[in-house]
């Protein structure tokens, strides 16, 4: 009605004189009622899927697809166009990046604390493992879910046979190999069992400035002079005064043994020490992902393997899906933070203090670190709320989970 009025006004409807069509005028603001509404915000999402699980045949995507970095590259050979080259920026022309030395450190230092009051946890909040598949389990209990793929799985029809377990299946322990010089040639595979393998996280810590006696490393006061495309000399440094000392060394923890570890005697105590684990873990892996920005960190497509360096080694110790057709050659791409530090996933405990295998879509998971200091009393982070699905109800029964919709 109100769009014939206008038309009748404006002298532009159906019987106008002189029109061999029907004009329309645009819409009043009366016919198209505005409401207001408020938007609420959250960088976290209510509820997200769990990670993937990826097959040992399947190979791990790229964390940038291949597309996006043939773009790149071709913008920034477009941009380059006509330029002088400059020198190479550290720490690829064999320098350190200054302000990143003290974050070595620290993630150096998180690691331990970490360790040692993760032994201290597991005192008092225990933690099972499964004796036949990696599986580990949060809780007085394991969990009863047939998902056993180990030895023997098919006779207990998938069930877990439930144990005690260390550390290390909750922090996994990534090696790599060590390298005396960073920029030096690659490890072949003649030389696979001379090499040294110490945690990666270790050795990533090392090459961004971590000095540490028992691994010595190669350190460059003046940047390396390059004679061609791939080799390099390096400079001369005997103008040079000697070396001061270092003004970023900090000191540094040490590993706890087993016999030495001492449990929380009070629930207070148990409460602040799941507190400084967490923050030991949320420490830990912001500071690695600042360092992985900057030193290169290779993981193989097909198995676990990690290097730290601009390029893989060449041991050909690779057993994944079709490792013959590759002659056991490692298909190196560039690595995320969960390949250095697997957060290692297990099931979130309810409230109620058990889980039935029949409500397993209704339960989420946390790392397992996390899930240990949550038990032990420790706040929830907001960033894991999503996969823990805390604002899931639990239905009470299997007949009220089927009227789910």
């Amino acid at each position: 009605q109100v769009r014939r009025q206008l038309d009748a006004v404006a002298g532009i409807g159906s019987g106008a004189r002189g029109c061999g069509g029907r004009f329309r005028a645009p819409a009043s603001s009366a016919s198209q009622p505005c409401y207001s509404s408020i938007v609420i915000r959250n960088d976290n999402s209510q509820n997200a899927d769990f990670p993937r699980n990826y097959s040992k045949r399947e190979k791990k995507p790229f964390p940038i697809p291949v597309l996006e970095l043939r773009r790149r590259a071709r913008q920034r050979m477009k941009e380059a166009e006509g330029k002088p080259r400059g020198p190479p920026p550290p720490p690829k022309n064999g320098l350190l990046v200054q302000r990143l030395i003290p974050e070595a450190y620290r993630v150096y230092n998180a690691r331990i604390s970490l360790i040692n009051n993760l032994k201290r946890l597991m005192k008092v909040v225990p933690v099972k493992g499964c004796k036949y598949c990696g599986e580990i389990h949060v809780g007085s209990v394991g969990h009863p879910f047939r998902t056993c793929r180990g030895m023997s799985s098919d006779k207990r029809k998938g069930e877990h046979d439930w144990g005690s377990t260390f550390v290390e299946a909750v922090f996994l322990p990534v090696e790599a190999y060590h390298l005396e010089d960073r920029l030096g040639p690659r490890i072949p595979h003649d030389q696979r069992f001379e090499v040294p393998r110490i945690p990666a996280l270790v050795e990533l810590c090392i090459q961004a400035g971590l000095d540490l006696p028992e691994y010595p490393t190669k350190r460059r006061r003046k940047p390396i002079v390059k004679i061609g495309r791939k080799e390099f000399v390096d400079a001369n440094e005997d103008d040079l005064p000697d070396p001061e000392p270092d003004k970023f060394k900090e000191p540094i923890l040490e590993e706890v043994s087993d016999d030495e570890i001492t449990p929380p005697s009070s629930p207070e105590e148990t409460a602040a020490l799941a507190e400084e684990t967490l923050k030991m873990w949320e420490t830990l892996r912001n500071g690695a992902l600042r360092l992985m920005k900057r030193y290169s960190v290779r993981v193989c497509g097909y198995c676990p393997e990690v290097h730290i360096g601009a390029s893989g080694h060449k041991a050909r110790n690779c057993g994944a899906f079709k490792h013959q057709q590759r002659n056991g050659q490692h298909g190196w791409q560039a690595a995320v933070l969960d390949d250095l530090i697997p957060p290692r996933y297990v099931w979130h405990m309810p409230e109620s203090g058990e889980l039935q295998k029949e409500l397993k879509i209704f339960y989420g998971q946390a790392p397992a670190v996390v899930e240990i200091c949550i038990q032990g009393g420790a706040q929830v982070p907001e960033k894991y709320k999503a996969t823990m699905r805390l604002d899931i109800g639990i239905p009470s029964s299997l007949k009220e989970a089927e009227m789910v919709v």
